[in-house]
């Protein structure tokens, strides 16, 4: 293990450390402190910083080979939308389902699923790690995001991709996702529709799931139905950039 390596995931084990000691604690008035909040925000930001410092731009997760693929890999999150919209497209296998990118864009545009299995593919064997302690190597396939961003040319003042998506939680609340424009162009930052050689299953995601590869599980939407590019994240769910974000995990989850 390099020392850059071992250096980021001290940084994450600490980080995770707080949040653990506030969470077993039961402290609820220690987290609605303002001064908690400034400061674990100012960590997550630097923590952010410091590891996009150490790790290039573009470099890319491991990716696996065929006999490396788990045999099972675990669904995370919801493994339904439950809405009848949702389920009437699954009954005709997502033909009329369409991903659209709006906000900052100069080219706003909508695709079906036909026209984005169309477009240049690509296929990459990874591993999912996800914060509930369970990884699984998976071969993915989809479009790669940063071709859709040229094609729909973000405004200087773009600075987020947000992800909309299908599903919601018990009492309502929209599943969104977020990550930084930069990201969207990494080579391994892809709009799946493929999960070991066959289409997306529902539990999995059916029909697009971002994979995102070099952050954890949690940032990986599924249902993807849309695409907001943005200057900021306040005025969207709770404001922290995505749904579990608003329930306290970090908005950077790099890995």
């Amino acid at each position: 293990m390099t020392r850059n390596r071992l250096g980021r995931r001290q940084l994450l084990k600490a980080a995770a450390g707080v949040a653990g000691i506030m969470a077993s604690s039961g402290c609820d008035n220690l987290s609605r402190s303002e001064w908690v909040r400034q400061m674990l925000g100012h960590t997550e930001a630097w923590t952010e910083r410091v590891q996009r410092a150490l790790t290039p731009a573009n470099a890319l997760a491991k990716e696996y080979e065929e006999r490396d693929i788990s045999a099972v890999f675990p669904p995370n999150g919801n493994t339904h939308p439950g809405t009848s919209d949702y389920v009437a497209k699954a009954e005709r296998d997502f033909v009329d389902w369409q991903v659209g990118v709006t906000g900052l864009v100069a080219k706003p545009a909508t695709w079906s699923l036909a026209e984005l299995r169309a477009m240049p593919s690509r296929t990459q064997i990874t591993r999912h790690d996800c914060v509930e302690g369970w990884s699984a190597i998976g071969k993915w396939t989809g479009v790669p995001l940063g071709d859709l961003m040229h094609l729909v040319e973000p405004l200087p003042e773009a600075r987020y991709v947000v992800f909309h998506c299908a599903d919601s939680d018990d009492e309502g609340a929209p599943y969104y996702e977020s990550v930084a424009l930069q990201d969207a162009y990494h080579p391994q930052t892809l709009l799946a529709y493929d999960l070991n050689g066959t289409p997306l299953d529902i539990p999995h995601g059916a029909p697009i799931r971002l994979r995102i590869e070099r952050q954890l599980g949690y940032k990986h939407a599924k249902y993807v139905m849309g695409l907001e590019l943005v200057a900021s994240l306040a005025g969207i769910g709770g404001g922290k950039g995505g749904y579990w974000e608003d329930q306290g995990y970090e908005w950077y989850a790099g890995i």
